[in-house]
């Protein structure tokens, strides 16, 4: 049965839902390589151009409350993250932006916490369109109102991202206490309707279930401007109510990225380098990603502690693995 739904894909057709829940039950690794090779076909044959994206976190000072039991970015939530506060003045934000100019890394993302109605976006996005040509990622989730999405599409950024990070109402009820799926689901629809290319993703292993998974990636097809989806696994943070939880397996992570790459085969999967560690960039592009994020540039002036672990990829490190394997990484 498999075979014949390996076969399905790789032909280029549609398959079901319980025709995707079989793929994930996937253990043996010989199939798992044949559904990994076809899920990199499938992006290859629309291009081999792997995208970069650096990051600014403007802030850690998050306005959620109470916090997300699992966040280690927020201030005061994680020795192991960022623990003591910070807002970037307009001087950093611009010389972390040269820097991934310099670097010719081609984007960036901007990146904050709850409590700002998008005005600490908006001061990002102006500053590094002003002085640089960098592509502009604005990863604020749903802290953004119809103003400032408005004064960010004048601005020319180029996407916003809202995760939504499970569809399970329950489970985001549980570990998102302070946050609501209803807004965040609004605010795609407000993204995708102003017409600026939206990017919402999924965070692996906080409890929901392998059909909570391709219902949600299912649901994200409703937003008309989608152009990216993150694909995020669980990593604990030390002294945050979820830190005995397990880090969610790569190899789940990587069928949840061939999965995706089958079911939108023209869209941009992103792996953040944090969430998977500089050295397993090589398995994530294997499997069907075409954007890496979290790249930081050799140069770069700031701290950086990634969301999901305070690891983050090396420029030139992730250059060498993306030519290794015979691609092309996007640079300006």
């Amino acid at each position: 049965m498999i075979e014949e739904i390996l076969k399905k894909a790789k032909q280029g057709e549609k398959l079901t839902d319980e025709e995707f829940l079989e793929l994930l039950k996937i253990n043996d690794n010989d199939t798992l390589e044949k559904l990994f090779k076809i899920a990199a076909e499938i992006r290859n044959n629309q291009s081999k151009t792997i995208k970069l994206t650096s990051t600014v976190h403007i802030t850690n000072k998050c306005q959620i409350k109470p916090r997300c039991k699992y966040c280690g970015f927020a201030e005061e939530t994680s020795s192991k993250g960022y623990y003591n506060a910070f807002y970037k003045s307009n001087e950093e934000i611009l010389k972390a932006a040269k820097s991934i100019n310099e670097a010719h890394i081609p984007r960036v993302s901007c990146s904050g916490g709850y409590g700002y109605n998008g005005k600490q976006a908006v001061n990002a996005c102006r500053i590094i369109k002003e002085n640089t040509n960098l592509e502009v990622l604005v990863n604020v989730g749903g802290d953004l109102t119809p103003e400032s999405v408005k004064k960010l599409a004048e601005l020319g950024v180029d996407t916003i991202c809202c995760n939504l990070e499970t569809i399970n109402e329950d489970i985001f009820r549980k570990t998102k206490p302070g946050d609501s799926l209803s807004q965040r689901i609004e605010t795609c629809k407000l993204i995708s309707d102003t017409g600026i290319g939206l990017s919402s993703g999924l965070l692996l292993g906080i409890g929901e279930s392998p059909e909570d998974r391709i219902k949600h990636l299912r649901f994200l097809n409703n937003f008309e401007t989608l152009e990216e989806i993150p694909i995020m696994g669980f990593n604990p943070y030390n002294e945050t109510p979820m830190e005995n939880v397990p880090p969610f397996p790569l190899k789940e992570q990587l069928k949840i990225v061939a999965i995706t790459r089958i079911m939108y085969p023209n869209i941009r999967i992103t792996m953040p380098t944090p969430t998977i560690g500089p050295e397993n960039v090589e398995y994530s592009l294997k499997a069907g990603a075409n954007n890496l994020a979290t790249v930081i540039a050799d140069n770069y002036p700031l701290e950086v502690k990634g969301v999901g672990s305070p690891e983050y990829g090396n420029y030139s490190e992730v250059i060498s693995v993306i030519e290794k394997l015979g691609l092309t990484p996007q640079t300006i």
